[in-house]
């Protein structure tokens, strides 16, 4: 039976839902967006939005099946038509239901992208579009950057088990004097091309990693996990996983995009290679990078791809202006991660190895990770979409510093500095090796019961 409210009660009712109305169209932009998102929120917007009718769409099955095949992905397609298949068959009042329906989001979240439709016909290989930048020429034998690091008395990679263990590295004096400055190399230029720099965490819990694609437990997996019996907290890979998380859950709106953010962090990979031409610095555990993430809408289908286009080229401009040689690749499908429907790489030439090493990649991911963390925006018609997410590495640096110094490099191991770091370095034009060689002997100390040592 309806409730009939007395005439008094009606209008203060109606006159509050019209001030809270027209105090959401006063706010600013982005004010409004947060008034609007923490008055939306419920328990459905926390969790992902997969595309059901896509992945539970039977003329899709066959097609899902061989891009996992040919991604090397994990999930099971045909796992998710037999779940859902059940679900279809018993109540959504009967016990059995949220355990299955859990289930199924649980699968599901296994299957990757989409992909673009170009890239089917690429076969295993990439497709290289551009080599910029001659390669560099020599009338000696060029070394590599641990030997030039010896030499110059600017890094050290030996002798760390007892402090850090394998994989990791340090930079002394001109060489972290060169990282700092291809950081604010990098970061002038971003800010230049509109992007809005963050400072952000490292540590987040499992369910924002997973909810920009990454699985966080497997064999495969390559995300290092924080010992804690109360919260599953793990070491982000990428400043891209804590700016994905910095969204979740947020309402944007159309005037807001693109957006375009960057920022500077540690990155955390537990990753092993016994790869010869993966050795040093190459591939280590723990590194810094500046990376950008932009968010786009969705209206045209022109959004996303226009951005990516925007970062690869920021891309090829600032490792351009470095001066060092390097290929442009667009990417096969087994070399995508699970969130890419399109990928870019750029390979840098490291003379003193003899080979190409990838120092950036570019991707588009549509709206994969917007699903999973419920970024979304309202359009001019106020309808709420998923929105798109586009990211790339604006500079990784390690590798980069090795693509540097091995290309920069002079037959007595000085390296010069590419110009367009010098402001950054106080004018710095050349790293040169010490007057008077520096050589240092690592001897293993005994230790003596009840005598303190040192």
């Amino acid at each position: 039976e309806a409730i009939v409210l007395p005439a008094d009660m009606r209008n203060i009712i109606l006159n509050h839902l019209q001030c809270q109305c027209k105090l959401r169209n006063q706010l600013p932009g982005k004010l409004r967006t947060f008034y609007t998102a923490s008055h939306k929120l419920s328990d459905k917007s926390t969790k992902p939005q997969l595309d059901y009718e896509y992945l539970c769409d039977p003329e899709n099955a066959h097609k899902i099946d061989e891009l996992i095949k040919r991604r090397k992905n994990l999930g099971n397609i045909w796992k998710v038509h037999e779940i859902n298949k059940k679900l279809k068959s018993i109540s959504p009042s009967s016990q059995e239901y949220e355990a299955l329906h859990m289930e199924l989001e649980r699968e599901a979240r296994n299957i990757p992208n989409k992909a673009s439709p170009h890239l089917w016909d690429y076969g295993d290989e990439p497709k290289i579009l551009e080599f910029i930048n001659p390669k560099p020429k020599f009338n000696f034998t060029p070394r590599e950057l641990g030997e030039l690091g010896q030499m110059l008395d600017i890094m050290r990679t030996e002798n760390l088990g007892n402090i850090t263990g394998s994989r990791s590295y340090y930079f002394k004096g001109a060489l972290a004097d060169l990282e700092q400055a291809l950081i604010r190399y990098t970061v002038s230029y971003l800010l230049k091309m509109g992007f809005t720099l963050m400072s952000v965490p490292d540590l987040l819990y499992s369910h924002v990693i997973e909810g920009c694609g990454m699985n966080t437990r497997g064999e495969h997996s390559q995300v290092y996990h924080i010992v804690n019996p109360k919260e599953d907290v793990c070491l982000a890979g990428t400043a891209e996983m804590a700016l994905g998380g910095f969204l979740k859950n947020k309402q944007l709106t159309l005037e807001e995009l693109p957006m375009k953010l960057a920022a500077v962090s540690r990155c955390y990979r537990a990753e092993a290679s016994s790869a010869q031409e993966e050795r040093g610095i190459y591939r280590v555990h723990g590194f810094t990078k500046v990376e950008m993430f932009g968010v786009t809408a969705a209206e045209t289908g022109e959004e996303s791809p226009q951005l990516y286009s925007e970062m690869t080229q920021i891309q090829k401009e600032l490792f351009s202006q470095l001066g060092i040689h390097f290929q442009i690749l667009d990417m096969p499908l087994n070399d995508l991660g699970a969130p890419a429907y399109t990928k870019t790489d750029m390979e840098a030439w490291m003379p003193g190895r003899g080979l190409y090493g990838e120092i950036s990649s570019a991707s588009n991911c549509i709206d994969y990770q917007a699903r999973r963390l419920h970024i979304t925006y309202s359009n001019r018609e106020g309808i709420q979409r998923f929105a798109h997410t586009v990211n790339g590495t604006a500079c990784a640096l390690p590798r980069t510093i090795i693509a540097l110094c091995e290309s920069f490099q002079s037959y007595n191991g000085t390296i010069t500095i590419p110009p367009v770091l010098r402001p950054y370095m106080s004018g710095l034009v050349n790293i040169e090796p010490p007057s008077i060689p520096c050589k240092m002997t690592w001897i293993k100390q005994k230790t003596y019961p009840g005598k303190i040592q040192g």
